[in-house]
C-alpha cells in the first residue's frame, strides 16, 4: 500500500454538518486520497500529558462537548470498528520513558464531525490521541515518531481551526465576512505553509498578525504541527481547503 497522506482540517462546530459546501469540501479530501486501514486524530479539544489514547474498542461512545446546539447533534452516532491494533502500533513508536495511556474516553466533536462527513460508512477503526503539550517544535517531534504509521495505511489527522477567535465574533453566520484579525492571520499562515517555513510558523505568538484575537489560546492551531512533523520539513504542504467560516478561516492542508 502506498504511503498515506497526513492531513490537519478544520472541524468545525457541529453545524458544520449543515453547511453543504463545507461538507462537499471536506468529502472530497477522502474522496481524492487513498481509504486508510485506520486513522488517528489529534483534535484541539484533547489535551492530556502523558499522551492518551481514546478507548480502542468497537463502537466507541461519542463525546458530546458542545452545548446549546439543535437536539439532532446529540442524537447523532458513529460506531466505528475496533482499533486495538492502532492503540498497539502508536504505544510501540513510543520512547520507553513517555509511556502511552490507553483511556476509556470517547471520541470528540473535533473528531467524529469531520469523519462523519469524510468517511459516513464508520467502517475505518478510529483512535484519538491526546496533545500532549502546545510547544510546536515538541509536536513536530511527536508527528516524526507517529510518522511510520503512514506507511502502515494510518491516515493521520490534525483537527483544528486555522482561525479560532471565537470570543472576538461580531456576526454569527456561516457567510459572515472574516474579520481582519482572522484574513490577516490566515494569509500569513498560507504564506508560511507555501514556503515550508515551519520555524516562522512555530512563532506564531510572536510574529503572526492577528495575534491574540485569532488565538486567544493555541489548541486549534497547535495539532498543524503534529501533522506537518509527519512529513518532509522542507516540503510545503497542499492546500485543498480555504475561506472562512462564520468568518474563521478553515484552511486545511495536506502534508505529502
Amino acid at each position: 500500500m502506498s504511503q498515506m497522506p497526513a492531513l490537519y482540517i478544520g472541524h468545525g462546530a457541529p453545524m458544520l454538518l449543515d453547511d453543504a459546501l463545507w461538507t462537499s469540501e471536506l468529502a472530497g479530501i477522502s474522496a481524492n486520497i487513498a481509504k486508510p486501514k485506520a486513522i488517528l486524530i489529534v483534535s484541539a479539544h484533547w489535551e492530556a500529558e502523558p499522551i492518551t489514547l481514546s478507548s480502542p474498542v468497537a463502537g466507541t461512545p461519542l463525546v458530546y462537548d458542545f452545548s446549546g446546539f439543535d437536539r439532532k447533534f446529540y442524537e447523532m452516532t458513529y460506531q466505528t470498528p475496533d482499533a486495538t491494533q492502532l492503540a498497539a502500533q502508536v504505544a510501540a513508536l513510543m520512547p520507553d520513558n513517555q509511556p502511552v495511556v490507553v483511556s476509556n474516553r470517547g471520541l470528540d466533536h473535533g473528531a467524529w464531525v469531520p469523519l462523519r462527513v469524510m468517511y459516513p460508512a464508520a467502517d475505518i477503526p478510529v483512535l484519538q490521541l491526546s496533545m500532549p503539550t502546545s510547544d510546536p517544535g515538541l509536536l513536530m517531534q511527536l508527528g516524526n515518531r507517529l510518522k511510520p504509521l503512514r506507511d502502515e495505511g494510518v491516515l493521520i489527522i490534525g483537527s483544528g481551526f486555522l482561525t479560532h477567535g471565537l470570543r472576538y465574533l461580531r456576526e454569527w453566520r456561516i457567510d459572515a465576512v472574516a474579520p481582519t484579525w482572522s484574513s490577516e492571520f490566515d494569509h500569513w499562515a498560507a504564506t508560511a505553509l507555501a514556503s515550508a517555513d515551519f520555524d516562522t510558523l512555530a512563532n506564531f505568538k510572536e510574529l503572526a498578525p492577528g495575534m491574540p484575537y485569532a488565538h486567544p489560546t493555541v489548541e486549534h492551531f497547535t495539532p498543524l504541527f503534529v501533522a506537518l512533523g509527519t512529513g518532509d520539513h522542507n516540503a510545503a504542504p497542499q492546500t485543498l481547503i480555504e475561506g472562512y467560516f462564520m468568518g474563521l478561516s478553515k484552511r486545511s492542508i495536506l502534508v505529502a
